[in-house]
Parts: C-alpha cells; structure tokens; sequence
C-alpha cells in the first residue's frame, strides 16, 4: 500500500509541476485506468456467487477483459508523454524555417496517436461497465456506475488531447477529428446511459 500511495503522490506532483509531461493525456490514461479497475472490482465480487451462477461465465471474461485493458490504459501514460514530447521541440523550431510545417504536421499527428488509443479503450471499458451494470452484483452496482461516470470523464479528457493537436494540423487533422468525435459521441452515450441506469436503480 505505501508504494502505491507513494507512486500516486509521485505522479500527482510531476503532473502538477512545469514539466512538459505528463499531461492531461497521461492524466486520462490514469484516470481511465481506475476507472476500468472498478469494473474488475465488480466482476470479482461477483464471480463465484451461488446467486450469480448463471452468468459466470460471462462474468470471468468481463474480469480477464477489464484486467487487460487497465494495463493497456496504465502503458498509455507512458505513451502519450512519448508522444508530445516531439511536439514539443518542433514548436521550438523557428517560425521562418521551412521545415517547420511539416515537422510540426508530423508531430502533431503522432501525438494523437495515445489520446486516441486512449478513446478506443475507454469506449471498450465503457462497454464492459454497461455489462457488469446488468449482471454483475447488485450489492456493487453503483461501482459500475463509478467506472462509467470516470471513464466518460476520462474518455472526455483524452478527446481533448486529440482536438488540441488535430488544430494544429489544420485541413490535414480532419480525419483524426472525425475519429475523434466519433469515439467521443459512442462513449458519451455509453457512459451516460449506464451512469443514468445505476442512478436510478439507486432512487
């Protein structure tokens, strides 16, 4: 436990510090990850339930699915301040230098590469929540909320880091834009609904 806490402390300080990265791509990252760990805390308070029986199979494969994608969302921090850092010196190229629009077009575009990923695995936890929402332990329910509600947060934050860079693009981010709002518009809805289904149950 006190390397964990001291690991979260760590990262919190660097992230609130001046220093170029992490960001708030490795910050959804994180937060994603917490949030799909809520779901495996979900499947594992269900698995082996007598009550729960009929579904234990889906419910192991929700376990092993969220398990995997909280380690490609934690390998996403990393990535993402890799990513900028690219970014970073090409904006330090000077204005008059012509190579500079194409050095910074190429950078911008690798730096969408992990809020993207991002996007892709928060949709797919989303989808995980919405699941272990329906079947997995009622006493646990309202932590498939939480996952939902964090990954929407989550899902948001990463779309952001995208459309920054995608900006800077000009015509030619158009495409990842459109990625982008695609992403953004599935994991909304995803998130919404479920956060909206536990709410109610709740009342």
């Amino acid at each position: 436990m006190d390397d964990t806490m001291r690991s979260c402390r760590e990262f919190t300080t660097v992230l609130s510090s001046a220093a170029p990265a992490p960001g708030g791509g490795g910050a959804a990252a994180l937060t994603a990850a917490v949030g799909t760990a809520l779901c495996g805390m979900v499947a594992n308070l269900t698995t082996g339930k007598k009550a729960y029986s009929a579904v234990e199979g889906d419910i192991q494969q929700l376990l092993s699915t969220t398990n995997a994608l909280q380690e490609k969302l934690l390998d996403q921090v990393a990535a993402d301040a890799e990513g900028f850092l690219p970014l970073r010196r090409a904006y330090g190229i000077p204005k008059d230098d012509p190579a500079r629009e194409s050095v910074m077009q190429h950078a911008a575009e690798a730096a969408c590469a992990a809020p993207l990923r991002i996007m892709e695995l928060c949709v797919d936890a989303l989808a995980a929540a919405g699941r272990l929402a329906d079947i997995g332990s009622r006493l646990a329910v309202s932590d498939a909320g939480c996952a939902a509600a964090i990954l929407g947060g989550a899902l948001r934050a990463a779309s952001l880091n995208v459309l920054v860079n995608t900006k800077a693009m000009g015509a030619g981010g158009a495409p990842l834009t459109e990625r982008c709002l695609a992403l953004l518009a599935r994991g909304e809805a995803a998130s919404d609904a479920v956060f909206k289904q536990v709410k109610d149950r709740l009342l």
